[in-house]
């Protein structure tokens, strides 16, 4: 015997309750207002089918078992007897026909398995699926349709249903982006347990941050492979390997300690170790490492550490492998040269078509928000303009197994080059590029800190009974652009000796060897008095190294170094020329990048030995028939007495200059190092000399191949022998 309840629910579907009631004794048929029936079991119990709009006042009907205990149909004990037979018939399950046309799932590829009409699904049936992304629906648990996915989450679906663990962790600057693609950032400079868990047994990744330029800012320092009973393989800047302490010559690949295989291309270096069917991959360029884990699917993997969850960044603090006082933070002043909204831009790049492969795999979201987060905060040097970039792309290219290149050109970035390779800097130095272009070791912040507060390049003078000795900063003079080695006191045969740990400089003199030193006695106490000053030999004419000297005594005197900047006067000089028939502009115009965006202006402040790049560029000449010939370029003190070639004949004439498209077109520029004449100051003006050649029939590229230079330019038919000369004034 039925009872029909009808009006029961007067707009929605039955809905299924979290509560229990003592059971009826008998079955009971609740009819809706769109004539659906449910069959309710001696178990007081709604139960949602789908949403009014799907029945379209059509019929469904779904059966619960009597024998379905109150904790299964709340899930505390999922179903028990769902797998108990009765007749033909489990004890749960939907009826998925006509009622379910307009069910809405989640979309999916042509490949998807997709249920057929009038089929009866039990509870944990499946009811469609998608090979392609791994993923089913189910009859669930409330007889309702349930998503599920095949793979686990550190899995990744690679068609037909199969899943492979690969997860890739990347740490680049203070950023971490764990295996699930979470950011979060390291603030101070702590060592920090990057990944370990039963799945990796026996060995535990850590990484080590360590301020730079700022005190603020943190970044990845290096990488060590913690492994139970044998040495540390420590992976750092320049491509360094150490096992244990003791510094390993790597020749393409060779193991080290406990089965670790380490090799090493132009990229950097990547150790590789294999604990049971999982292998750990850690690659280390000396600014971003990435971590990749590959194993079987469906083993659960058991990992912890930042690659797991970067949010648990205080848990995975190591302090006994820290340095002292490395939780300390700071709060530097914010540098005004750094242009965000710049920086955003370019980080969005990430988002650009030249990424289309990538973000088919990997989302470009959090790169984009650690690149942002980053520059914002820090100068964009030693390459870190490039590096999230670069850290996406590989990221993509372990995932795709191919090389990620097209979108370099379009961001101005290069392809990787072994920076710092084989330089070895001390503990409170890290590697950086000079404003020369060269690589150096420079000061990290919390440790030049109180240098530079109280502008000094070193330790005050330690005097003892009949000498004396003044210690130096190597990586401070290194930051100026100093080179040690040319440093000299009074004596010129008294240099600084350079400790090779820490790269400090010391001079030292005493009764026996005095180097020049003014020795005078004042109550009976001695004084030594001398001076650190450059070599300059009486034939040079220019310098391009910041003018030294360092008075120095027994009484503390603090060093002292006098700095040399340049301001340009008037930029760009612009000049008229005719020449023949032609009437034309000449433009001079100097930049401090070689992209020849950032322009020297009359408020640009230019460092000696900063490498500048003048661009010479014409308007009103026709490239299809003449060309722009630089013959030369040189630079004069204001009154003519000193002068200085930077061009000759078309050609360079100075080690530093580099001279480009020179009679190409109506265009050309060159780059040099900018310098001071050792014998005199004030303002300085560069000149440079330029010839129209025409072009038809003839090249009016100088030849710069060595002794024929001279003939072969000499050759070159100019348009009018009316060479135009422009100059430009700098200042210091």
């Amino acid at each position: 015997m039925r009872h029909t309840i009808s009006g029961l629910y007067s707009s929605t579907p039955p809905v299924l309750s979290r509560q229990c009631h003592r059971p009826f004794s008998r079955l009971i048929v609740l009819s809706t207002t769109v004539g659906m029936e449910v069959i309710v079991p001696p178990l007081l119990v709604s139960l949602r089918v789908g949403a009014v709009d799907e029945f379209e006042e059509r019929s469904a009907q779904v059966s619960l078992h009597p024998r379905h205990t109150c904790s299964a149909l709340l899930g505390v004990n999922t179903c028990e007897h769902a797998h108990k037979k009765r007749g033909s018939e489990r004890e749960s399950s939907i009826f998925h026909g006509e009622t379910n046309q307009n069910h809405q799932r989640p979309s999916s590829s042509s490949s998807t398995i997709k249920p057929p009409e009038g089929v009866l699904y039990f509870y944990d049936d499946e009811v469609s699926s998608d090979p392609d992304t791994c993923s089913s629906e189910i009859c669930g648990e409330y007889a309702t349709i349930q998503p599920k996915d095949k793979c686990d989450s550190l899995e990744r679906c690679l068609g037909n249903n199969s899943c492979i663990l690969d997860p890739i962790c990347t740490v680049s600057g203070p950023a971490v982006i764990d295996f699930h693609g979470r950011l979060n950032d390291v603030q101070d400079r702590c060592a920090y347990t990057l990944l370990s868990g039963s799945t990796v047994s026996r060995i535990t990744v850590v990484g080590y941050f360590r301020e730079r330029r700022r005190r603020d800012v943190s970044f990845l320092d290096s990488v060590t492979l913690q492994l139970d009973g044998d040495d540390d393989v420590h992976l750092e800047q320049g491509g360094i390997v150490k096992l244990g302490n003791t510094t390993q010559t790597i020749n393409g690949s060779t193991v080290l300690s406990d089965g670790v295989e380490v090799s090493e291309d132009q990229t950097g270096v990547t150790a590789v170790k294999t604990i049971g069917s999982n292998t750990v991959s850690v690659f280390f360029d000396g600014n971003t490492a990435q971590i990749f884990l590959q194993g079987p699917s469906g083993q659960g993997p058991q990992v912890d550490g930042l690659c797991a969850n970067s949010t648990s960044v205080n848990d995975q603090r190591i302090p006994d492998n820290s340095i002292l006082d490395c939780e300390v933070l700071y709060n530097d002043t914010a540098d005004s040269s750094i242009n965000c909204t710049e920086m955003t831009e370019h980080c969005n790049l990430l988002n650009d078509t030249s990424f289309t492969t990538c973000h088919n795999h990997i989302d470009p979201a959090p790169y984009i928000d650690a690149c942002m987060d980053t520059l914002c905060r820090y100068p964009a040097v030693d390459g870190l303009n490039c590096q999230f970039l670069d850290a996406y792309a590989r990221d993509c290219s372990l995932r795709i197994n191919d090389t990620v290149d097209s979108w370099r050109s379009m961001a101005g970035c290069s392809p990787p080059q072994p920076l710092c390779q084989g330089r070895i800097c001390s503990d409170h130095e890290f590697c950086a590029e000079t404003l020369s272009g060269e690589i150096g070791c420079f000061c990290r912040a919390v440790f030049a800190f109180p240098y530079k507060s109280n502008d000094t390049l070193g330790d005050p003078t330690v005097c003892e009974e009949n000498s004396a000795s003044l210690t130096l900063v190597g990586c401070l003079l290194e930051e100026k652009g100093i080179d040690y080695t040319t440093l000299h006191l009074n004596d010129q045969n008294c240099t600084g000796q350079m400790d090779e740990e820490d790269h400090m400089v010391t001079f030292s003199f005493n009764s026996n060897d005095t180097c020049g030193t003014e020795v005078t006695s004042n109550n009976s106490l001695l004084i030594y008095m001398n001076t650190i000053t450059a070599l300059n030999s009486p034939s040079d004419n220019i310098t391009r190294q910041d003018r030294v000297d360092i008075d120095f005594s027994c009484f503390y005197a603090q060093p002292d170094v006098k700095n040399m900047t340049f301001r340009i006067k008037d930029s760009p000089v612009i000049q008229q020329f005719t020449s023949g028939t032609w009437n034309y502009t000449l433009t001079m115009k100097a930049y401090t990048d070689a992209r020849h965006t950032e322009a020297v202006d009359s408020n640009t402040e230019v460092q000696l030995n900063q490498k500048i790049w003048v661009v010479l560029e014409t308007d009103g000449l026709d490239d299809g028939l003449v060309a722009v010939v630089t013959d030369s370029c040189w630079v004069t003190n204001q009154v003519g007495s000193l002068r200085y070639n930077l061009i000759k004949d078309g050609c360079a004439n100075d080690q530093t200059v580099d001279v480009e498209r020179n009679g190409e077109g109506t265009s050309d520029f060159f780059s040099f190092n900018m310098f001071q004449f050792t014998r005199s100051s004030g303002d300085v003006d560069l000149h440079c000399k330029l010839h129209l050649c025409a072009t038809l029939n003839q090249t009016c590229t100088p030849d710069c191949g060595g002794a024929s230079r001279r003939r072969r330019s000499a050759t070159l038919q100019y348009e009018d022998e009316a060479p135009a000369f422009i100059t430009m004034t700098w200042t210091n």
